[in-house]
């Protein structure tokens, strides 16, 4: 059965008392993200720790999707940046990161930048199809988990 958007999710704000099921649907995404993406470092306790004091910081916004009670993904965003976007690992290729990334566009209508490992090949090809562009590459000195990444921005098309 296919869904239409509308019915596949709705997206808000998430509040504090989000925290704790973005935070495990997070440790969950990154166990099933290997080898795309390196393994986690955390625990999910400390994920849970994490998530609560991000989701409380005044330059962050997170957006959940849900479906009712439901969620499906998440995405996490400074003013200038997409900080995380995670998807329910059985729900890939349905359009909820497309959904997500829709309200990202729309509430950094400047643009936005993102980090994304070298090695996530499906999420660079999801980026790219949206229009976001590689500026940077590193050797993934500079993140937690030592692996290559890549810096892609995203800008509004000029008219």
């Amino acid at each position: 059965m296919t869904h239409t958007e509308s019915e596949v999710a709705n997206v808000r704000q998430a509040g504090p008392d989000d925290a704790v099921a973005i935070a495990d649907l997070y440790t969950l995404a990154r166990i099933h993200a290997v080898p795309q993406m390196p393994p986690a470092l955390h625990t999910n306790a400390e994920d849970r720790a994490y998530v609560a004091r991000r989701v409380s910081e005044d330059d962050v916004t997170m957006w959940v999707a849900e479906r009712g009670d439901e969620l499906l993904g998440f995405a996490t965003c400074t003013p200038n940046f997409l900080d995380s976007l995670y998807i329910r690992p059985d729900l890939k290729g349905q359009g909820i990161g497309s959904l997500l990334l829709d309200v990202v566009e729309a509430t950094h209508p400047d643009g936005y930048e993102l980090w994304v490992f070298e090695s996530n090949v499906g999420a660079r090809r999801l980026y790219e199809r949206r229009g976001l562009v590689e500026v940077e590459r590193t050797d993934g000195s500079g993140n937690e988990e030592k692996a290559p990444d890549i810096r892609m921005a995203w800008r509004p098309p000029t008219s």
